[in-house]
């Protein structure tokens, strides 16, 4: 079977996208501040990629209230987490066919 760029999954093509989902992937659940501090990037930058994420089922927000403060936590969905392991399995495949 030949494996291409082709086969890698859409949503991940962007590098703030592809370090929420690296990040969510290590961690159980992060919040916004630390996801922005973490990507190093703006409020409205990190909100419009956790959108996107959130529309294709591949991130879960929970939404509370700390010390009468919003506080807004997200994770990865058991689809996000089978997304970005296959998408992860075919960016190795595509190394190894190039060693």
């Amino acid at each position: 079977m030949k494996i291409s760029f082709d086969d890698l999954h859409k949503a991940f093509e962007s590098r703030v996208r592809l370090g929420i989902m690296s990040a969510l992937a290590v961690n159980d659940s992060l919040d916004f501040t630390a996801l922005k501090e973490f990507l190093n990037v703006t409020d409205g930058n990190l909100a419009t990629h956790i959108k996107k994420l959130e529309k294709e089922d591949f991130v879960e927000v929970q939404k509370s209230f700390i010390d009468n403060k919003p506080n807004t936590r997200y994770s990865m969905t058991p689809e996000g987490r089978k997304a970005f392991n296959d998408y992860l399995n075919v960016m190795e495949q595509i190394i190894n066919t190039q060693k």
